[in-house]
């Protein structure tokens, strides 16, 4: 089992053609990924060799569905043409869109996650400015390294990229089902909670792993559903707690007013609902390592 991806997924690449789309289609493909195709309309028709494996390119997410049967979206696009790009994706009604695209407009991530509402939620939205993410030793769809961990029990859901990629290696020996990128951005498509509760019903995940950061009630909003519906350990880290009030620090969204946002409010939130929270990711891993060890 895995969330949200798998080994029969079919990846389409929007932006395919771009550098950024280039290397990491290369980088996707060597993990295993079944990439169907790329997204160009000015170079549809055509064909890209990534090392002797023949992408074709579409004209359109649509026309890439209907070739190849693609249910997965990764899309490269410049911020200045993500929102139409991900407004296209939705109206093919493809099931995942993964937006890798950091600096999108807060207004055009709120535009195409209140189209992708309008339309019914068909299509799930992860990102944007987010890694992607990654169901080891069955597909990967971002920017997540593949070979940092193994398949494995735990499952992860993160803000933070680089902090995504530091608990997995902490945790290599033990591997995960699925590590999720959620973003950082003041408007996400899935949230921590989704993954929560996709994690929740994973018979093939015993740990979940929550990585926040200061900024917005996302982390709150999070223990109050762990509370409530996630009977399976969760252990939290919450980047931030040194950050200055008042300024942005890194993400978009990691901004602290007053007491609200900071990193302590936060810990002391999932605190209450059970979750045992580390100080740094390196104690965060022991005690995911901790529990396991004591469940077997």
């Amino acid at each position: 089992m895995a969330i949200f991806l798998n080994k029969d997924s079919k990846v389409i690449v929007q932006g395919m053609t771009g550098a950024t789309g280039m290397k990491h289609t290369k980088l996707m493909l060597a993990d295993g990924t079944n990439i169907v195709g790329g997204v160009n309309p000015r170079k549809a028709g055509t064909t890209v060799d990534f090392d002797g494996t023949e992408v074709p390119v579409f004209g359109s997410v649509a026309e890439a569905m209907e070739k190849t049967g693609a249910n997965v979206s990764v899309l490269f696009v410049p911020p200045a043409f993500a929102k139409s790009a991900v407004v296209e994706a939705i109206d093919a009604e493809i099931p995942l869109a993964v937006v890798i695209t950091e600096g999108i407009a807060v207004h055009d991530s709120a535009a195409f996650w209140s189209y992708a509402t309008s339309k019914g939620n068909k299509t799930r939205i992860i990102g944007p400015n987010c890694p992607g993410l990654i169901t080891p030793g069955q597909s990967n769809a971002g920017i997540i390294p593949g070979d940092i961990t193994k398949p494995g029990r735990i499952g992860l859901v993160s803000k933070s990229g680089t902090l995504t990629y530091q608990m997995m290696y902490e945790l290599r020996d033990i591997g995960f089902s699925s590590a999720v990128g959620i973003g950082g951005d003041p408007v996400i498509g899935t949230t921590h909670i989704d993954a929560l509760e996709a994690f929740e019903a994973d018979p093939d995940t015993d740990l979940i792993v929550m990585i926040g950061e200061i900024g917005g009630d996302a982390e709150e909003r999070a223990a109050d559903f762990i509370a409530k519906h996630v009977t399976k350990p969760v252990v939290g880290y919450v980047a931030g707690f040194t950050a200055p009030e008042g300024k942005t620090m890194g993400h978009a969204g990691a901004i602290v007013s007053g007491s609200s946002g900071t990193a302590q409010a936060k810990k002391e939130a999932l605190e209450a609902a059970g979750v045992k929270v580390g100080k740094t990711p390196t104690e965060t891993a022991k005690l995911a390592r901790e529990i396991l060890n004591a469940a077997q």
